[in-house]
């Protein structure tokens, strides 16, 4: 079977076909295999029939680079990001997967015309943060939708299958398919020992016992676990990093590019400047990356002569070195990606946010380190994430294999689950279903307490059925009291009440996707009346920032006055004292004010270099909360809709904040 000019291999025309009997189907394969033709063919086959698709992503710019694909194509496609509505009517629109459920709970008559629904990287079902944004969208979806799953390796697809045919009502065919297009080459690397198989732990292990043995104790303890990270700045003499040996390595054996993981924005710029030394480049390759980048520039009217960090990026792109993380400004981010397609980029040092976008593989993969902080401990990382990034090694149509290297120091030689990360066998997807006060107010005049049943259909509920009776009963009844409490909490703050009813709080906050809780106490308690266009920029910025560590909160509250800061901090937590009276441990965020000076700075005028300074932060976590804040301002402004003072002053507060860097819309456009 062929489609569009491809020779269809085994799993994709298992998958197609399930697609022509108007089955639903889930596909678990690995990167580069193919995943995207039967996508593809489910958006042909609707097209013809004259019916509408929706494609889901995950995250933004993925949604982005599939919205470019499919224009440049010639087909009819929009874009609904949050950022960015293009087309809304297409025949195929581009969303993520936050738009879509919200999109379901607004006007689900919307979805009428359409045919298939595809959620690519559906097992971010498994995301312990929006994780139950997947499982929502899969569970109240409008039944005539047909759904097109797509995903990397799920070890539990079976049951996961067995699910999604059960909770859609529809038939389902689950296609699996583990071989990769390019084989991995798993390797490992230590400082004594230097490259070798996981087959040989042992003997490096027994290598690296006999060195300690003949080590002072002083030098002993500095060789050991997170004691080498000292190693990386310099804290005492041992040679060369180990970084350093495994790219001499790479760059003598002709293994570049290299997509080099660190799991910190500050190793990614030290390991970039420390190997400028490198001459990766011929004259004539650094001649093409200096016409590239000035093409780039032209594009997106950039000026390197003006802008000190895009400067800096051309320095190193000439001698085939980069670094890529999120504290980068967006469109500092999308020249190195177009740098790094065209393959001069020899050397990438990045965080593994590069791993989740659109797929951009290298000739090697290498990890600094297997452990990484999850945002509660610092710990190896699970085998679907260490798969995720290995599997950028290997490009298709040039590579035999890819080779992914992995830099030990003594603990994790000893320690790390090796042969589960590289076995394959990532953990199971579990369900991470827990229904948002977004979701209750949205479904609550159209279920009222039917809301309740809503856990026996979610996965979680599935999942619970392995288990004994008196285990499922447990875990029923524990997911109806939570859902009850946080209905009983609705109707105490005055958003719901008993008979199925909406208030006017909950109407304000139906409208609203995200924070909806925090704006809607902000408004009714007036506090928003106050303020100047400034000041609402501020304060939504306090309202969707979390700082990170080394950020100034109290100096951003007197920004915006003592006063004002201080009552609407008491708005949200009205909100929360209620919750903690119905027993919630973990309540709505609090107001995090430690973006404020650089955004009053912003607001009034400033350039990005002066914000970043005074902000103390990086221009990559500026720009992205700013473009929250403005989707959080635009949603209120249309739900209060016009003749109200405070709809005008949230259209200036936009207007004044979303320019040059912040303005996603006019960067896409240029791009």
């Amino acid at each position: 079977m062929r489609f569009k000019g491809y020779t269809l291999n085994e799993f994709q025309v298992r998958a197609v076909r399930a697609i022509e009997d108007g089955r639903d189907v889930l596909v678990s394969a690995p990167t580069g295999a193919g995943k995207t033709l039967v996508a593809e063919f489910a958006i042909d086959r609707a097209v013809k029939l004259g019916r509408r698709v929706i494609y889901t992503a995950p995250i933004k710019a993925l949604s982005n680079q599939k919205y470019r694909d499919f224009q440049s194509e010639g087909l009819d496609v929009g874009l609904s990001t949050g950022d960015l509505t293009l087309e809304p009517g297409a025949a195929i629109v581009i969303m993520t997967t936050e738009i879509f459920r919200n999109a379901i709970f607004e006007d689900p008559r919307r979805f009428d015309d359409v045919e298939h629904v595809i959620f690519d990287e559906i097992h971010f079902l498994d995301d312990p943060e929006r994780g139950t944004v997947w499982e929502e969208s899969l569970i109240f979806a409008p039944r005539h939708l047909k759904i097109v799953g797509l995903s990397a390796t799920i070890s539990n697809l079976a049951q996961f299958g067995k699910w999604l045919g059960e909770a859609r009502g529809h038939d389902l065919e689950i296609v699996r398919h583990d071989k990769r297009p390019v084989p991995l080459d798993h390797q490992l690397f230590h400082r004594d020992v230097g490259l070798f198989k996981i087959a040989q732990r042992q003997r490096a292990l027994q290598t690296v016992k006999r060195l300690r043995a003949q080590e002072s104790p002083r030098d002993r303890g500095r060789s050991r676990g997170r004691g080498s990270s000292r190693d990386r700045r310099g804290g005492h003499d041992r040679g060369p990093h180990p970084s350093q040996l495994v790219l001499d390595r790479l760059e003598d054996d002709r293994l570049l590019p290299v997509l080099f993981f660190c799991f910190s924005r500050k190793e990614c710029e030290i390991k970039a400047e420390r190997n400028l030394h490198r001459r990766v480049l011929t004259r004539p390759e650094q001649e093409r990356m200096q016409q590239l980048f000035d093409e780039v520039c032209t594009r997106f009217e950039l000026d390197p002569d003006r802008d000190q960090a895009l400067h800096h990026i051309l320095e190193r792109a000439l001698q085939g070195v980069g670094f890529h993380h999120a504290g980068m400004l967006p469109i500092h981010k999308e020249v190195v990606e177009r740098l790094f397609t065209s393959g001069l980029l020899k050397l990438l040092f990045t965080t593994e946010t590069f791993a989740l976008g659109i797929n951009m593989p290298a000739r090697t993969v290498v990890f600094d380190s297997l452990r990484k902080f999850d945002g509660v401990t610092f710990d190896y990382m699970p085998a679907r994430d260490y798969l995720q990034m290995a599997g950028r090694a290997g490009r298709q149509g040039i590579d035999k294999e890819g080779l992914v290297i992995s830099i030990l120091d003594d603990e994790a030689l000893a320690d790390a689950p090796l042969a589960d990360l590289f076995g394959g066998k990532v953990e199971p997807i579990q369900s991470r279903f827990n229904l948002s006060y977004s979701t209750i107010v949205n479904l609550w005049e159209r279920m009222g307490e039917g809301l309740l049943d809503a856990y026996d259909k979610s996965f979680a509920a599935f999942q619970a059925t392995g288990g004994s009776q008196k285990k499922q009963e447990r875990a029923r009844s524990h997911a109806r009291a939570a859902l009850r409490a946080r209905i009983a909490v609705l109707e105490q703050a005055g958003y719901v009440d008993a008979n199925g009813k909406l208030l006017d709080r909950g109407r304000i906050a139906q409208r609203i996707n995200g924070y909806e809780i925090q704006t809607t106490e902000l408004l009714f308690d007036g506090v928003l009346d106050e303020l100047d266009k400034a000041q609402l920029a501020v304060l939504f910025c306090a309202v969707v920032h979390e700082s990170r560590r080394g950020q100034d909160s109290a100096e951003g509250r007197r920004v915006v006055a003592a006063a004002v800061a201080r009552r609407a901090e008491n708005a949200v937590r009205r909100f929360q004292a209620i919750e903690a009276l119905h027993g919630f441990r973990s309540s709505i965020k609090a107001l995090d004010f430690g973006l404020s000076v650089g955004v009053l700075a912003w607001a009034q005028g400033a350039s990005m270099r002066k914000v970043e300074h005074v902000a103390a932060a990086d221009g990559g976590d500026f720009v992205r909360t700013l473009r929250m804040a403005i989707q959080m301002m635009r949603q209120l402004r249309s739900a209060l809709g016009k003749g109200y003072p405070l709809a005008d002053r949230l259209e200036e507060a936009i207007v004044t904040v979303n320019r040059d860097e912040v303005d996603a819309k006019r960067q896409f456009e240029l791009g």
